[in-house]
């Protein structure tokens, strides 16, 4: 079966370099770990994941099997 591709739109990847590096490496663990599986993406809820206190937003395009990651950011901010 194959495995779902997490990639990063401009302004996510902005969004991520932003944080402090330990942030940073605990959202590329989540969404190594738990998004770019074999599994259906939405598993976990519909297109945004919670991790801490850090929301990620994502789009999910099927005939990819990609989970594009749209924003990354603190559950305060990332809904503005």
């Amino acid at each position: 079966m194959p495995v779902w591709r997490v990639e990063f739109d401009r302004d996510a990847a902005r969004d991520l370099r932003k944080l402090d590096v330990q942030t940073q490496r605990l959202i590329l663990r989540y969404l190594r770990g738990r998004i770019a599986t074999e599994e259906d993406p939405r598993r976990l809820g519909l297109w945004r994941y919670r991790m801490g206190d850090y929301r990620i937003v994502v789009s999910i395009e099927d005939k990819r099997l990609v989970v594009l990651v749209v924003t990354i950011g603190h559950r305060r901010e990332v809904y503005d």
